[in-house]
């Protein structure tokens, strides 16, 4: 709202200091520290409300240390992960932009459930909270929702590169100053299903290629893939984020390194030097991204300050789920959802461990009986932070260790880019 009040102001009335508004970098830098304040300042008197309303977490069981303390800490504490992204998105973002549109939705919609699992949870006190069946058909409504914007909405295009000619090589060789030339990208974007793919010299994929040996015609029918891919990693990455929250401080943490690297990308992309540079798909508009994903990181490492061991407050699946969304939906919106799997790899991991657990077990009962299967887990407890705990590691090293590894598969992600 801030930005299209300044930019009436610097039109209309040359209003000293008004066009600094115009520079994205400055208002991503509004953004974070915004966010912050809120997620401090504010966030403390959230919990001071929810421990109230004697909002707090039910703990089961699991026989891990320090377990039993926890009980009652309020949980819900996505709620100040919310406001802190949302509030300062709309003052500093130019909130008719699709691409922030669709993050705004994503958020309310994640959050939302995630809210109304935590209300049974705590309110209705049934432990299971919201049934395993209606999550994923919110998931999957949300990333329907993403998927169709993404493809039939008009602004949502690529600007293309143009290839150069073997005399454009040549005059560029022997010509120094043409290599402070802008990059040549063609004038018309273009509707695409193109996507960053890492590691390849070629480095896009179009998800059209997919069904093209149908038919002369068949590339225009990708969205069948495309779909379908936008569902799968919304929902895959907003559980992997529900499931890693399950120690203080991991869920947070490692979401705001996801953010950082999301945030260079989704800034580069909106940019022709550095896309150019980078050799990677230059997305109009997309810069924009930069703003939100800003307040992003500034919730997150504000919510460390109450989240951090010990916990003042758990962010509940109203945060986990949300960051998850979030997540995802920023990757697919700047065509890096590929990178997904390399940069989240924690919440992969955690996602991996339960699956396996699940598998191991069901094979070994089958095969040597149900005693046998429970006295040989493939994990001592899944997801795999449990299992660190249960072999006698400290939730606090737990997480550094998580954390480490998370900043070191960011520095992957970047390496993707150029190792081709």
């Amino acid at each position: 709202m801030l930005y299209y009040f300044f930019s009436y102001l610097d039109k209309q009335f040359d209003f000293v200091g008004a066009g600094v508004f115009q520079y994205i970098s400055f208002r991503a830098a509004l953004a974070l520290i915004f966010s912050l304040i809120i997620s401090l300042v504010f966030g403390k008197r959230i919990i001071e409300f929810i421990r109230r309303k004697q909002i707090g977490e039910t703990i089961r069981e699991l026989g891990l240390e320090g377990q039993t303390k926890k009980a009652g800490t309020p949980t819900m504490g996505g709620l100040i992960i919310i406001a802190a992204i949302l509030i300062p998105t709309l003052l500093f973002a130019k909130i008719l932009n699709v691409y922030i549109i669709l993050m705004i939705i994503s958020t309310i919609w994640l959050g939302g459930l995630g809210f109304l699992d935590d209300y049974i949870k705590v309110f209705k006190k049934n432990k299971e909270g919201l049934q395993g069946k209606f999550k994923i058909i919110g998931q999957i409504g949300i990333g329907l929702i993403v998927g169709c914007v993404l493809y039939f909405h008009p602004d949502v295009v690529v600007k293309e590169r143009i290839k150069s000619t073997s005399k454009d090589l040549l005059t560029i060789s022997n010509t120094s100053e043409n290599k402070l030339n802008p990059p040549k990208y063609a004038d018309v974007p273009v509707k695409t299903l193109k996507t960053t793919i890492p590691f390849v010299k070629n480095n896009e994929l179009d998800y059209g290629k997919f069904v093209s040996w149908m038919c002369d015609d068949c590339m225009k029918y990708g969205w069948l893939i495309f779909i379908p891919m936008v569902i799968l990693v919304v929902t895959a990455v907003s559980n992997g984020a529900n499931i890693t929250d399950g120690i203080d401080g991991l869920a947070a943490g490692t979401s705001a390194i996801i953010g950082v690297v999301l945030g260079i990308l989704a800034y580069v992309s909106g940019n022709t030097v550095f896309a150019d540079y980078l050799n990677i798909m230059y997305i109009p508009n997309s810069g924009e991204l930069v703003v939100f994903i800003a307040a992003f990181i500034g919730a997150c490492i504000g919510f460390l300050w109450y989240n951090s061991f010990p916990a003042q407050v758990f962010m509940g699946d109203t945060g986990s789920l949300a960051i998850g969304g979030i997540i995802a939906v920023f990757a697919i919106s700047i065509r890096k959802e590929l990178l997904i799997p390399i940069l989240c790899g924690i919440f992969l991991v955690e996602n991996l461990s339960v699956v396996m657990q699940v598998i191991y077990f069901k094979y070994q009962k089958k095969k040597r009986g149900l005693e046998y299967a429970q006295s040989h887990r493939l994990f001592k407890m899944a997801p795999l932070h449990h299992h660190y705990q249960k072999s006698g590691f400290h939730e606090s090293k737990i997480v550094m260790r998580f954390l480490i590894i998370g900043i070191m598969l960011a520095v992957l992600t970047f390496v993707t880019l150029k190792l081709r």
